[in-house]
């Protein structure tokens, strides 16, 4: 499989390491009332979609970049791929 990397271009899969759904850049405020019930639900929580999904990739051989990519899951195709930094910015997080 193909990733194309949004600053190198196309790589291949096996310089990166994949860790899951994409929504694990949005950690919970562990200032929150209910932080505890957050962090559970962030780290055990998952849904296992058939079709679209957009996953956490880290570029590990690579320039240690972690990326957000849109892969179908039946078919392996990468519709898209970000920054992950960017997608974090674009959905409200500066850090």
């Amino acid at each position: 499989m193909i990733i194309n990397h949004p600053l190198l271009g196309p790589r291949d899969s096996s310089e990166f390491v994949y860790l899951g759904d994409a929504c694990l850049i949005n950690r919970p405020d562990w200032q929150a009332d209910d932080a505890l019930d957050q962090f559970i639900e962030y780290g055990h929580t998952r849904d296992n979609p058939a079709g679209l999904h957009r996953e956490l990739w880290y570029h590990e051989q690579g320039d240690r970049s972690w990326l957000v990519v849109t892969r179908n899951t039946v078919t392996h195709e990468i519709t898209q791929v970000e920054l992950a930094r960017d997608v974090a910015r674009a959905e409200g997080r500066s850090k």
